[in-house]
């Protein structure tokens, strides 16, 4: 009973894995989605109606798209409904959920339709689902639905089906992370019915649908889609409660193989028939090999022959791996149960050539698979004939001198056996007069424990036989001979016949359990160590350190880490692999550009010396590791599936070392990077007031001197004049740091309005007419321009910076162009000279600030117009960029997003003519 119960306990890291899980869950909202194949099915109609059932103050319908479907609209009727959210966009007002009504309702349960809805620019979030996830966070439950073509994994199978892309789709994760699913499904004979009859669309929408996606095979295509995932996330929803309550017996929900790979030459034909089988059935399939004692002990060359096959499942798409234990059929039934495979595949016994005693009383494999599996399907593979050529092949690929020295092991061990068996008898010889025979047998047991815990079950058989002989022969009356005068003694030496058998039997299983447990807590400890020795690395040298360290215990091989640059090419170690060749940079870059292992062992330039693992992190690809194996196990090097999954480990713990280091420089970059720009923000900012009072005072002292009285010398004027300048020209250089400092701080606050761009253009004009003196200006501004929404006096700073940058690197009657025009969803200004034009490959770098075209020219500036340009323009949401016109000379395009204005406000009702003419009199002055 107490074994049945160890065999039948839970997990206990599932189990804590499973109260985590279920802890997160108790503090979210339930999310049930009601899924359907296409519109029309009933997904909103069924929500509803499940809605009805609960209590009116328990529900809140959010938002409930109905489609003017009527039967639809009067499953409303009672509920408490939340108004809708309008939202401005392009001149118009869109209603949209108002989920910050909807939180602050607090009803338990919120109705939200169309999970998958794209909300109007301007929303909270970008998408339905989002909302949804705020109102789970809050503890609010949420119904809601979603078709089949809205699913993330879906939408291009979907399009390839129907040959309609939708562009509103849901992650699978959020569908996969439902608390229920819920499946509406109508055939789509019953569905087209209720298209022609008025129930899904109405009017010529309904027309176009039967038309293109409402075809009766996209339907047909489209149910089995939605029933095929359905099934997928009810398949998960059975392995967690089995792993739950602890349920190893088979359910036959699923058509799931297990391959059963053994030592036989059929193992192959196995392997290969389950993948094609698991293909035909479309299901998910394992290959599993169970290590006993006695297969511990095979060839070398059959032994590399099933880790072959292991391999070929692998890369034919199965789960693998290598079980030790003692009984075989108890082992795969554990294993299919705890992973609720209902299909068992095995190879077939060949016939035996002739009558073997032991096997009348030893079941066969599938026999007791039967018994202890009695819901699984037995699958029995035949062995495909292999020609004498292969046989032959296969022989000559064994590595010379692996199988004679295994049997020089075990003929050492059997001659140990036999020898501590007959040391024994010597040493009863001796004692003989001090011991009776029970003694004497016992020291006999003793040897036989030692020769089965030492050299195995075979020699402690052959222990056990000779032990029993010498006790006849040597110290049983008549001595010397096997003759037995007492039949007592046939008893005696039946018994310890027995008990030898049977203790060195289970002498050996357990020498084999505590070496497969001692080599379980070697990986896991090695693990623990590793996570624990990276958890503290804070660069990559450290990372770098550590992964050496470990995998030259782990794996007996020598290591080096290969990073990526800024582009993604690898480059070259700072320390390569010791004693060893120098790791290829061209298999290296292969494997971290495909996130593939590559070289030593694998199907990509497998006769490279090296192993090239990538490490993959959650965002991106870190780096390659680089693994050169002992020599000596260069042929079989990872073969076990168990070396290459804890390998794979170390790996992922490494990448996500890198990753973490790398967020932690980004961290820090950033964190200067915002000091810097705080420091230099303050001391824009406390120049700019420091120096504007004294550039103030010396406009005005030039002003003053130049109308005073007698009037100055024409030097004196000129002196007077070119002081006003230079103080005009510093002013506007303190007034750009000053804004740019403000910009920077965010104390910018657009005051947005619809005006048209022709006012601020002439605006703009007139304000650089002093800088653009000694240039001709020309503008082609076309008078059905639409009205934008912009800042007027931000705008004319944008237009006064660009054209005075225009006029500072061009010479004098150089020409320059302001035109406007519209291109899609924007209205571009175009200011283009034809003067020297840009420095090449400088176009984005003039906008980045202390930055000047001329980097060495004698033109004053410091590189601020037109990064404050780029600041307002893009606060505005629109772009600014610099081309070399066609012409010749240098161009710049501002670019301004369009929208719908606002309808003209109604009419006002006819007034008298006193009242006309009194507003016409005061409207004058406006309009000059």
């Amino acid at each position: 009973m107490t074994m049945a119960n160890e065999a039948h306990r839970p997990d206990p890291d599932q189990l804590l894995a499973r109260m985590r899980e279920q802890e997160a869950r108790a503090r979210r909202g339930r999310l049930r989605i009601y899924f359907g194949a296409s519109a029309g099915v009933g997904k909103t109609w069924a929500m509803l109606s499940a809605a009805r059932t609960l209590p009116a103050q328990a529900v809140l319908a959010g938002v409930v798209e109905t489609h003017g479907r009527r039967e639809t609209a009067a499953l409303l009727d009672g509920l408490p409904q939340l108004p809708l959210k309008q939202v401005g966009y392009r001149g118009k007002n869109l209603p949209e959920f108002d989920i910050d009504g909807a939180l602050a309702a607090g009803a338990p349960l919120v109705l939200v339709d169309e999970l998958a809805h794209s909300n109007v620019p301007g929303s909270r979030h970008r998408k339905r689902w989002q909302d949804v996830e705020d109102l789970l966070a809050a503890g609010i439950d949420v119904w809601t639905t979603v078709n089949v073509q809205h699913l993330e994994s879906l939408n291009d199978v979907v399009g390839g089906i129907t040959g309609i892309r939708v562009a509103e789709t849901v992650p699978d994760t959020v569908f996969d992370r439902a608390d229920e699913v819920v499946l509406v499904d109508l055939p789509a004979d019953e569905l087209l019915a209720r298209l022609k009859s008025g129930r899904v669309y109405q009017g010529p929408q309904a027309d176009r649908a039967a038309g293109n996606f409402f075809r009766k095979g996209n339907l047909i295509a489209l149910r089995e889609l939605a029933l095929r995932r359905t099934a997928d996330r009810v398949e998960g929803d059975v392995r967690a409660w089995r792993v739950e309550q602890s349920v190893d017996t088979l359910w036959k929900t699923g058509a799931a193989l297990l391959a059963c790979v053994g030592p036989g030459a059929d193992a192959e034909q196995v392997v290969r028939s389950s993948a094609r089988l698991a293909g035909q059935l479309g299901a998910r399939w394992h290959a599993v090999y169970v290590e006993t004692p006695p297969l511990q002990r095979l060839p070398a060359a059959r032994r590399q022959q099933i880790l072959d096959n292991l391999r070929l499942a692998e890369k034919l798409g199965a789960a693998t791996a290598v079980l030790p234990g003692t009984d075989v059929a108890a082992e795969l039934a554990r294993y299919a149960g705890s992973r609720n495979l209902s299909r068992l595949v095995l190879g077939r016994p060949a016939p035996a050539a002739a009558w073997k005693p032991w096997q009348a009383w030893r079941p066969a494999l599938a026999q007791r698979l039967a018994q202890l599996a009695p819901g699984a399907d037995l699958l029995e593979i035949a062995a495909a004939a292999v020609p004498a050529r292969a046989l032959r092949e296969r022989g000559a690929a064994r590595p010379a001198g692996a199988e004679p020295a295994q049997a020089r092991a075990q003929l050492l061990h059997y001659l140990l056996g036999a020898g501590a068996s007959l040391a024994a008898g010597l040493l009863g010889w001796l004692l003989d007069d001090w011991l009776d025979l029970a003694n004497i047998a016992m020291l006999f047991m003793l040897v036989v424990l030692g020769v089965a815990y030492r050299c195995g079950r075979g020699p402690s058989v052959l222990a056990t036989c000779i032990s029993v002989a010498t006790l006849d022969f040597v110290f049983v009356a008549p001595r010397f001979s096997f003759a037995v005068s007492d039949f007592q003694y046939v008893v005696t030496f039946g018994v310890m016949l027995a008990v030898g058998l049977i203790t060195g039997h289970l002498t050996a299983l357990l020498r084999f359990q505590a070496q497969a447990a001692r080599q379980r807590e070697r990986r896991w400890h090695a693990l623990y160590e590793f996570a624990s020795r990276l958890s503290g690395a804070l660069q990559p040298e450290q990372v770098l350190d550590a992964t050496r360290e470990f995998v030259a215990q782990a794996f007996r091989a020598r290591a080096t880490l290969l990073l990526p640059d800024a582009e993604g090419r690898l480059q070259p170690p700072s320390d390569t692999v010791s004693d060893g060749p120098l790791p290829e940079a061209g298999t290296a870059q292969w494997a971290f550009d495909h996130a593939q292992p590559a070289g030593l062992g694998t199907d990509t330039l497998p006769a490279s010396p090296l192993f090239y693992l990538p490490l993959v992190a959650p965002m991106r690809t870190r780096g390659v590791l680089a693994l050169l194996p002992p020599a000596a196990s260069a042929g079989d090097w990872m073969a076990v599936p168990e070396q290459r999954q804890q390998l794979d480990t170390f790996a992922t713990l490494t990448a996500i070392a890198l990753e973490r280091v790398h967020y932690i420089e980004v961290a820090q970059g950033a964190l200067v990077d915002m000091e810097s720009e705080r420091l230099r923000n303050s001391l824009l900012a406390a120049l700019g007031h420091d120096l504007r009072t004294p550039l103030t005072l010396l406009v005005g002292l030039s002003e003053t001197l130049a109308a005073s009285r007698p009037p100055l010398s024409s030097q004196q004027a000129d002196l007077a004049a070119t002081l006003k300048s230079e103080a005009l020209r510093m002013n506007t250089l303190v007034t750009n740091l000053l804004d740019m400092a403000r910009i920077q701080s965010g104390g910018v606050h657009l005051h947005l309005e619809w005006q048209s761009i022709e006012e601020v253009v002439g605006s703009a004009l007139r304000a650089s007419g002093a800088v653009l003196a000694g240039h001709t200006i020309e503008t082609h501004i076309p008078p059905d321009l639409p009205l934008v929404r912009f800042d007027a006096p931000l705008l004319e700073r944008v237009l006064c910076n660009v054209l005075e940058n225009a006029a500072k690197y061009t010479p004098p009657g150089s020409r320059v162009v302001l035109d406007a025009r519209v291109r899609g969803d924007a209205l571009q200004l175009r200011v283009t000279d034809n003067g020297p034009g840009l420095p090449p490959g400088r176009e984005e770098a003039i906008f980045d600030k202390f930055t000047r075209g001329q980097p060495e020219s004698s033109t004053p500036g410091v590189g601020l117009g037109l990064a404050i340009c780029r600041a307002i323009v893009n606060a505005h949401g629109g772009t600014i960029h610099a081309e070399q016109a066609p012409e010749g000379g240098a161009r710049i395009v501002i670019a301004l997003p369009r929208a719908e204005p606002p309808p003209p406000p109604p009419a006002l009702p006819d007034l008298d003519a006193d009242h006309d003419a009194d507003t016409d009199t005061r409207a004058e002055p406006h309009h000059e």
